[in-house]
């Protein structure tokens, strides 16, 4: 459903600021490929997190750097240097103190496997979005991996249905959940992703995914300011993880 959400955002607009000449010219097969690692992605970190604690998904997800950095010395000849090795530590260990969850344990099970799946499949999606797509700006590349996304999604979702797994409770679906559903597919997902895109195509993908780690922490202030506690825990992560950067 995000996903669909963010593609109707994008389309429109990817149209109206580069024409439509510039959707003809894109390769649409190649960026459905690229689209699907996303929802792949998404998928197996569904499925996940919903068999290994939360701090283990927490994790895993701060180990996005590192698979960054190994995808930039094997493709890119990066050479890994002390510096860029202390970084990554800094970020990582700021990124599981920022989780600021310590109560569901770390058994690396079968759900912690599926989350680095997930996080290796968004990697390479990312890195693919900016490298695979010659000829297309950032809003274009973008708005073709996410409609590939969203393809792929449903044919996910219609998969499913198809094998008897249950389906929304469309009856409960009113104003509030479209709305909270628009927030997550246009603002979480369509915004932040080309905001990603620009930053993966400038940066690269490992220097982009450092910052990643300061996601639980960006969390935590937006929740002190809906009238939640602040964790000085978290602030340490936060902390540690922009001396990374």
């Amino acid at each position: 459903g995000r996903m669909v959400m963010a593609a109707a955002f994008l389309l429109p607009i990817w149209w109206l600021v580069e024409g439509a000449q510039s959707l003809r010219r894109a390769n649409w097969t190649r960026g459905i490929m690229v689209g699907s690692l996303l929802a792949l992605g998404a998928l197996l970190l569904v499925f996940g997190q919903t068999r290994t604690s939360a701090v283990m998904a927490a994790v895993v997800s701060s180990a996005m750097p590192l698979i960054g950095m190994t995808l930039e010395v094997i493709f890119d000849g990066r050479k890994l240097t002390p510096n860029i090795a202390l970084g990554l530590i800094l970020s990582i260990i700021g990124g599981v103190l920022a989780a600021g969850n310590f109560d569901g344990g770390l058994s690396f099970g079968f759900g912690a496997l599926l989350c680095l799946a997930s996080v290796i499949t968004f990697t390479l999606a990312s890195r693919w979005t900016v490298t695979a797509l010659p000829g297309l700006s950032p809003l274009g590349s973008t708005s073709l991996t996410v409609c590939g996304a969203a393809i792929t999604g449903t044919a996910f979702a219609l998969a499913s249905l198809a094998f008897g797994l249950p389906g929304p409770n469309l009856a409960a679906f009113g104003l509030i959940e479209f709305s909270a559903l628009a927030v997550y597919g246009i603002g979480g997902l369509a915004i932040s992703q080309l905001l990603w895109i620009i930053a993966v195509g400038r940066l690269g993908i490992a220097m982009s995914a450092l910052h990643i780690n300061l996601t639980p922490f960006y969390v935590m202030v937006f929740m002190l300011a809906l009238g939640g506690t602040w964790s000085w825990v978290q602030a340490l992560g936060a902390g540690l993880v922009a001396m990374g950067v």
